[in-house]
């Protein structure tokens, strides 16, 4: 197996960080502690909410992914229920009190909020419209919510940056679902359309067009096409993602990326109902213990 780029490596490590917002059951405890029941109020809410009480059309764009019919459902309407402020704080606290259980016994917290702060404000943000916006925020004191806040704010700056190497391709939302699956040897449709409020009529017809323009075979499994434009996406998504590691350097993200390991580690350990399909990498592992 081919080693993974330093890119690639910390986004394995510093997504399951951010990602307990959406999948640790004290993050989903303090949405519903604001008012809001139901996984997918939480996740537009707090998503959402460095951008203010926006209406679905600009999270369609950011979100990419996801059915233009199940972000109108959720947007503005969820305004109604709680203020963007409110949002963020309950995004910050349910992710704190997650990461909190996390932290047990683990030296370097302080040292890995300082370098991970260092990266994220690195982050070019120009045209990058979730990374700009969390990069808006004011930064929290506390070393953990630090520690959270720019796995956050890295996260999206990735992100962001992958959707533009999917438009590069040409694969819209519901393609890039589609070809995602086929490229995972077609496990996890079953999650991931209705996780993303795909039809089944708009996901044949995305699979039609993927055959049409040779991404599938006729049986719809991925060709060699899409394993080609796998690496090219991500290969232009690390590209994209380089510049809060090449300004942090080397010896600081190596350390930054030991620091983060075991971390990532338990986290990963919590969350049964992380979705495999988003295929981020397993973190390595490192030596026992962090100096």
């Amino acid at each position: 197996m081919a080693e993974l780029s330093t890119e690639r490596r910390m986004w394995s490590l510093f997504e399951p960080v951010h990602a307990v917002t959406y999948f640790a059951p004290a993050a989903l405890q303090a949405f519903e502690e604001a008012g809001l029941r139901g996984f997918w109020r939480g996740y537009f809410a707090g998503r959402t909410a460095p951008m203010g009480a926006v209406s679905a059309g600009p999270v369609i764009g950011a979100f990419y992914g996801f059915a233009p019919g199940m972000v109108h459902r959720a947007l503005p309407g969820v305004w109604t229920r709680i203020t963007p402020q409110a949002a963020l704080d309950a995004r910050r606290a349910g992710a704190r009190r997650a990461l909190a259980e996390a932290v047990t016994g683990l030296d370097g917290i302080e040292e890995l909020a300082g370098l991970l702060r260092e990266a994220a404000c690195a982050a070019p943000c120009h045209g990058r419209v979730l990374g700009a916006a969390n990069a808006a925020l004011p930064w929290p004191e506390d070393p953990l919510e630090v520690v959270w806040h720019a796995a956050t704010l890295l996260r999206e700056h990735r992100g962001d940056g992958h959707l533009a190497a999917l438009l590069v391709e040409g694969l819209d939302g519901c393609e890039s679902m589609v070809w995602r699956i086929a490229v995972n040897g077609g496990t996890g449709r079953d999650i991931a359309q209705p996780a993303r409020g795909w039809t089944d009529e708009e996901w044949d017809a995305a699979r039609a067009r993927l055959r049409q323009r040779g991404y599938l075979d006729g049986e719809g499994v991925a060709s060699q096409k899409s394993f080609s434009a796998y690496h090219i996406i991500e290969e232009l998504t690390d590209q994209l993602a380089a510049g809060p590691w090449e300004a942090l350097g080397p010896e600081a993200t190596q350390r930054c990326e030991r620091l983060l390991t075991p971390l990532a580690t338990r986290i990963l350990a919590e969350l049964p109902d992380y979705p495999v399909w988003i295929r981020v990498p397993a973190p390595a592992t490192p030596a026992l213990g962090v100096s």
